[in-house]
């Protein structure tokens, strides 16, 4: 009877016939009155939001203080109803740090067995392994595999209950340790890496000390070490993306290999989340709209891929999904942080706030809609404010760079040097590779007039953007502010260099050509500093730093005179050329003369006739023009003297002055010249 109660209720509980289950599930009780017979009962009442009915069936037969899946449960109905203090009391404050597994211990019991037996020394490995960690391993080996694993999600559940006193950093170390007792509680894990409770080096550092050679999959050690292998991989793409890519992209490609798991959402979402740390965000939406077609509420996705849409600034997409979310999903703050993102990206700063505001009221540990409501604050300059949210999320979300980024940001819109300084150097302390972080710490540099630090700065955050395999047009400023810091240290030609860079990589702006002309004038090739400015006020007519540098571009140009050593040599030699061209068509026209004359003399002696008309038509005809007059233009172009501000400049051959009909110079065009 008992065996067909139980797999009635257990059929009833598959069909979520909760009510079916009940009634089966208190006969059954009636009938064996066994502890696991009331959990069961409980956990079907826990199902149906009955919580303190659940705790009355618990608390009959004293099952809290007796079972360890009693008192976890118990303690989860007072969570669920919001009494966290009740909770921590049937919890206890103190975490049983005395079942942790430390990383690789089995994997060193084996090797120090091995070796015992080798050396023929067992007696005294024994001892020395038993007073070094045998204590610990022995305590956590006699306890029952299934209590262990309450114990880990009861450590979860008091991380819950200081995350909602805002106790975060006792929240932390409950979480730390309900995985270090059950590398396979992920919930825990999950809530340190959703949160940001940890800083890149941090994590890195708790994946190494955990202990996944405690995974085992019955008695076969091959299967348990595959298994091992398996879980440290899907927790290494949890990890953040800013540190060690190559080990992230090991682990994806295994899994997606090996394991099939290539259209996997989670593992989707983390390859998008790495394309986005790059700046390559068309490719991270191609990803999470692929995700989104086959599962449209996953809504673990939608942050990504709102932020997404705001860069790509699509405002129509942004529009349809706020809309269809808040109309079937009004209960999820992500819903309202879509709202949100719309208005920003609209530039509608007021209603964006309001439903960012929203959103964080309805889930205070949601890390976007914190940021996207200081974002608002931001947008409308309003620093005081923006920095008091930053704050905020800076203290909710303690591993994550974000927020001290932004509020170094806000300070050195302030010109407060000494606190953006202090925040970006925080910031840096918790990560060490993001490009965008050190291109801030370069401008507090520049503006500290520590330029040597600010080309360090900025070279080592393009280095990294590059090394990350990041787009580089993400980057193009970066890259101006590493040109500008080479020309206030006076290294011209390398600012040049980067300046010209910028300009391939699509950085077309005023202030580029701006400054590329400043740094040509001080090179002394005015001429090409004239042509960058002409650029730059193509762009932005009413430039007055291009205006006055064009004016100053002009002076210089115009000031050039044939004094010049260079222009003097080249003068002369083409004045030598000309000299021999001349001299040889004398030459020419004299001989052709003398042999007219000889022929005329020949012809007039032999008619007797004499011929002066003739003799003066021949002296009043003009020399023959070269075709190839102002050959020699090209050559000296550059240092020619500029009529106006125009590029129609009056550019005349020394060599040879042609003339128009009435003998007044002739105006090369453009084209011309």
């Amino acid at each position: 009877m008992e065996r067909f109660l139980r797999e009635w209720r257990q059929d009833a509980l598959n069909k979520h016939q909760y009510e079916s289950a009940v009634f089966i599930g208190d006969k059954l009780l009636a009938l064996t009155n066994n502890d696991k017979d009331a959990f069961w009962l409980a956990q079907v009442h826990f199902s149906t939001g009955n919580y303190t009915r659940a705790q009355s069936f618990l608390a009959r037969q004293d099952l809290v203080a007796r079972n360890p899946s009693c008192r976890y449960l118990s303690a989860h109905c007072f969570i669920k109803q919001g009494r966290f203090e009740e909770a921590l009391t049937v919890l206890g404050e103190k975490n049983p740090t005395h079942l942790i597994s430390t990383a690789g211990n089995s994997r060193r019991k084996l090797l120090h067995a091995e070796s015992s037996l080798r050396n023929g020394s067992t007696r005294h490995t024994k001892t020395a392994h038993r007073s070094a960690r045998v204590d610990r391993s022995e305590e956590r080996d006699r306890e029952d595999i299934a209590n262990i694993r309450f114990e880990a999600a009861m450590c979860f559940l008091r991380g819950i209950c200081y995350a909602k006193q805002n106790a975060f950093d006792r929240a932390k170390e409950c979480y730390k340790d309900a995985v270090r007792i059950d590398v396979q509680c992920f919930e825990a894990f999950d809530q340190l890496m959703k949160n940001c409770l940890m800083s890149p080096d941090e994590e890195w550092a708790f994946l190494e000390s955990l202990d996944f050679d405690s995974i085992s999959v019955g008695d076969d050690s091959s299967s348990s070490q595959e298994a091992a292998e398996f879980t440290r991989m899907l927790y290494t793409t949890r990890l953040s993306k800013y540190k060690n890519p190559a080990q992230f992209a090991t682990a994806t490609e295994t899994l997606s290999t090996h394991y099939n798991l290539a259209s996997n959402p989670d593992l989707l979402l983390a390859k998008a989340e790495l394309l986005f740390t790059q700046c390559r965000f068309k490719e991270a939406l191609a990803i999470t709209e692929s995700i989104l077609a086959t599962d449209r509420y996953n809504f673990s996705i939608y942050p990504l891929h709102l932020a997404c849409l705001h860069e790509l600034n699509q405002t129509n997409a942004l529009f349809l999904i706020s809309h269809d979310l808040a109309d079937h999903h009004p209960e999820e703050p992500c819903s309202w942080l879509a709202v949100g993102v719309y208005y920003l990206t609209t530039n509608k700063i007021a209603e964006a706030r309001r439903f960012f505001s929203k959103a964080s009221m309805m889930d205070p540990h949601f890390g976007p809609a914190w940021i996207g409501f200081a974002h608002t604050f931001a947008a409308e300059g309003e620093h005081d404010q923006a920095i008091s949210a930053y704050s905020t999320a800076a203290r909710l979300f303690q591993g994550t760079h974000l927020p001290q980024l932004f509020l170094g940001m806000q300070n050195l819109q302030l010109n407060n040097m000494t606190l953006a300084q202090e925040y970006l150097n925080t910031a840096y302390q918790l990560c060490k590779t993001d490009p965008l972080l050190l291109n801030e710490l370069g401008v507090v540099f520049y503006h500290q007039e520590h330029f040597l630090e600010a080309v360090n700065v900025f070279r080592q955050a393009l280095h990294i953007a590059k090394e990350i395999d990041s787009d580089p047009r993400a980057w193009v400023a970066t890259r101006a502010n590493l040109a500008h810091a080479y020309r206030r240290m006076g290294r011209l030609r390398e600012a040049l260099i980067e300046f010209d860079e910028v300009l391939r990589e699509g950085g077309r702006d005023a202030g580029i050509f701006c400054a590329k002309g400043l740094v040509l004038l001080e090179l002394g090739r005015s001429w090409e500093s004239v042509v960058a400015l002409h650029e730059a006020l193509a762009i932005s007519p009413q430039d007055p730093v291009a205006t006055e540098l064009l004016g100053k571009a002009l002076d210089e140009s115009a000031s050039v005179t044939w004094d010049d050593a260079a222009v003097e040599e080249e003068f002369q030699g083409l004045m030598s050329e000309r000299r021999k061209e001349v001299e040889l068509g004398r030459r020419s026209r004299a001989a052709v003369a003398a042999q007219k004359a000889a022929e005329r003399q020949r012809a007039a002696a032999a008619a007797a006739i004499p011929s002066s008309s003739s003799a003066r038509a021949s002296r009043e005809m003009p020399p023959p023009r070269h075709s190839s007059a102002g050959r020699g233009r090209s050559s000296h172009a550059a240092r020619s003297s500029i009529a106006s501000s125009s590029f129609s400049s009056s550019v005349v051959d020394p060599m040879n002055p042609a003339t128009d009909g009435d003998g007044s110079m002739m105006m090369m065009s453009d084209e011309e010249y």
